[in-house]
């Protein structure tokens, strides 16, 4: 589908959503941020749900301006996918051993690795970068007090909520690893903390959301934002391609055999900052569940934990300000899902998938989603199907 064009206050909120389907609470949100004076453009994906602030599933555009609720807690949340030499064919009938060798490389929930993952060991780890990166730690937020030797013990682990390790195969048989998460504790303390910080500066008393609070150009408390923000990004990519190599490992000795090689690793943030430039304008673009779909630029779409995902190729829509959606997006509360849902429902609608099945992740039960297939077909000008996967295993926290 092409957008529908809701009057804001503003700018025109343009939505890749039923508007008559998105729920009152996430509409006024989206209402709310038409109304910054910052604001330039405001793109809503078919995942769209309410969020804190500004809702998931939305791509804000302003000048000389950034709101850190617009980012989300999760900062530099995203996916990373990898196509492997493996095919269905090669996978034994009981993928509980191999689930439990995931589970023993990659902590889940509060887990913690015992100590520092060195990234030379791992395989085609991208080094890079990895000093300059630990050595900018030293500027981050002083009112943080996650200190570097956790924040460094929780690199490369996942996480709890909506992350998850998966092990996929795709429409013509071959296998796919695929994970998503974050920038753990140290991501969510930052954004409280300058969440926190924007909402007590006097330019944002006048808003109608405090945690639409915003931070301006050529300011200290901006500079200080962008620190912590792009550092924490970093640290989210590269918690993930951690763990990325911790799964690939995972998978060269269990399927020694085999001599597993795999394809170029995809990933892409889904809650973060970057810098883009629209209409001749700088803009500072906040995606909060929305991922970049530039032309030509790899993405992935996941679904829930027992239906399905989906690798894309965006199509560059300026419109959309080059984005798409990153999921298929919430269609009822965690509290709402617990008491709708039981573990017999969750056993059901994910049959066939090596996962856990317990009360601890109902939750996260696919019919608490909205159907992949439905958001994917509602941005068809934004993203073109690359390939359709399955899950067969999945590891959540």
């Amino acid at each position: 589908m092409s957008y529908v064009e809701v009057p804001g206050a503003k700018v025109p909120i343009r939505m890749w959503a039923d508007p008559a389907t998105v729920e009152g609470g996430a509409m006024q949100q989206l209402q709310n941020v038409a109304t910054l004076p910052w604001i330039k453009g405001l793109a809503v994906m078919p995942d769209v749900h309410y969020g804190k602030g500004a809702t998931v599933g939305s791509v804000i555009a302003m000048q000389g301006a950034v709101c850190p609720a617009a980012v989300g807690v999760d900062i530099g949340c995203g996916m990373s996918a990898v196509k492997s030499s493996l095919t269905a064919n090669d996978l034994p009938g009981d993928l509980s051993r191999l689930r439990s060798k995931i589970e023993q490389a990659i902590p889940v929930g509060r887990g913690l690795h015992r100590s520092e993952v060195d990234p030379g060991r791992l395989y085609q780890f991208p080094t890079s970068g990895w000093g300059d990166f630990w050595s900018r730690f030293d500027g981050v937020a002083d009112a943080v007090k996650f200190r570097r030797e956790r924040a460094a013990l929780q690199m490369g682990t996942l996480g709890s909520g909506n992350h998850f390790v998966e092990l996929c195969v795709d429409t013509s048989d071959s296998v796919w690893l695929m994970l998503h998460s974050g920038s753990r504790n140290i991501g969510k303390e930052l954004a409280e903390f300058h969440i926190g910080e924007a909402q007590k500066l006097p330019h944002n008393q006048g808003l109608v959301d405090r945690d639409l609070a915003v931070f301006v150009a050529d300011t200290p408390q901006m500079a200080s934002y962008r620190h912590d923000l792009f550092w924490a990004q970093e640290y989210a990519k590269y918690n993930r391609a951690i763990m990325m190599a911790l799964f690939q490992e995972v998978v060269r000795r269990e399927f020694r055999k085999a001599r597993v090689t795999f394809d170029q690793v995809i990933s892409c943030h889904h809650n973060y900052v970057a810098e883009e430039r629209y209409e001749g304008m700088d803009l500072l673009v906040t995606r909060k569940g929305a991922i970049r779909a530039g032309s030509g630029e790899f993405g992935i779409i996941p679904g829930s934990m027992g239906t399905g995902s989906y690798i894309v190729k965006g199509l560059g829509n300026a419109a959309s300000f080059n984005s798409a959606s990153h999921g298929a997006g919430r269609k009822m509360s965690r509290s709402a899902a617990k008491k709708r849902f039981s573990t017999r429902d969750l056993e059901e609608q994910t049959r066939g998938v090596e996962c856990r099945k317990d009360s601890g992740v109902v939750d996260e039960i696919p019919g608490a989603y909205k159907p992949i297939e439905k958001v994917i077909e509602q941005q068809r000008d934004l993203v073109e199907v690359v390939a359709k996967l399955k899950q067969v295993i999945c590891v959540k926290g």
